[in-house]
């Protein structure tokens, strides 16, 4: 049974920084992309970074988030630095692996991330 289960989030200060992690069961972890994404009030689940063998992020949070994984611990990281209001979200895991039968995805219940003074 895949398992994804997200913890860190908060609430925080512009400027300030937070760490979320992310523990994973029941697959291959170091087969697999894991990936953060965020969805804030009235608006579409977005996509902010990802990481196999590489890392991308979207623009908006370039140079100051980090993604990152360790495999012996089955976890993924997001690093948030220098946090700005409009990071503020939902921030949901998700792993992915491809099969014969197609893509596989699932999710973590996600973690609310609030930048506010």
């Amino acid at each position: 049974q895949v398992q994804l289960v997200e913890s860190g989030g908060g609430l925080v200060q512009p400027g300030g920084s937070l760490r979320l992690s992310c523990a994973a069961s029941g697959f291959t972890f170091s087969s697999s992309a894991m990936s953060w994404y965020r969805q804030a009030p009235g608006k579409e689940r977005e996509l902010v970074a990802v990481i196999t063998s590489a890392t991308n992020y979207v623009d908006s949070v370039k140079g100051r988030f980090t993604i990152s994984r360790d495999n012996g611990k089955n976890t993924v990281y997001l690093q948030m630095n220098s946090l700005k209001p409009e990071d503020t979200a939902v921030y949901y895991c998700n792993a992915a692996w491809t099969t014969i039968w197609g893509t596989r995805n699932y999710w973590g219940q996600g973690t609310q991330v609030t930048v506010s003074s």
